[in-house]
């Protein structure tokens, strides 16, 4: 009699985020279309920096390198640009780092007047079933990275418009945990 192991059964986790601006559409996608951009919103204690050399024309199939410590680990991070549909979406997937998986579905709607920024992020943790473990730090991890991109994202684009009787609505939900979180910026 062989023994068998059962069927791998990894957990694919999403992350949901939401950001309303008072900009137009393609203001706000041209920002995120620039691969640049996004050292200027990762927190500075990632140590994130893009390592392909520029240009970087973004469109699909452009390959993007980076180099990051996350909780003080060196990584190193290649994705793809899955999809590119200016102005209303692109997708990044990873091909290397530190998820078994990690796709990222940037979409931007306009919705009366305000330009709407939603990031899905859809990730399997690495060495299954044991990565799981870590799922609640990985979760508090990502919840203040995404938290800090919108307050960063927020007061790049809006410059000195943002004012202290007219906040920004931030939200911030998991959708495996079913948790829901709402902050305001500044």
């Amino acid at each position: 009699m062989a023994f068998e192991l059962p069927p791998r059964q990894t957990s694919v986790h999403t992350i949901c985020t939401a950001l309303r601006l008072s900009l137009p559409i393609h203001d706000v996608f041209s920002f995120f279309g620039d691969a640049w951009n996004l050292e200027r919103i990762t927190p500075p204690e990632l140590h994130f920096h893009i390592t392909t050399p520029k240009p970087i024309v973004m469109k699909t199939g452009t390959l993007i390198d980076y180099r990051l410590r996350l909780l003080g680990v060196p990584l190193l991070w290649k994705t793809v640009i899955s999809v590119w549909e200016p102005p209303c979406r692109f997708i990044d997937k990873q091909l290397q780092g530190p998820y078994a998986m990690w796709v990222h579905e940037h979409a931007f709607q306009e919705e009366d007047g305000e330009t709407v920024i939603r990031d899905t992020v859809r990730f399997r943790l690495p060495l299954w079933p044991l990565g799981e473990a870590a799922l609640p730090l990985v979760a508090h991890e990502l919840r203040r990275i995404f938290s800090y991109r919108q307050k960063k994202t927020a007061a790049i684009l809006l410059r000195s418009d943002i004012q202290a009787d007219s906040p920004i609505r931030l939200t911030f939900y998991d959708r495996d945990q079913n948790q829901s979180r709402i902050r305001t910026f500044p």
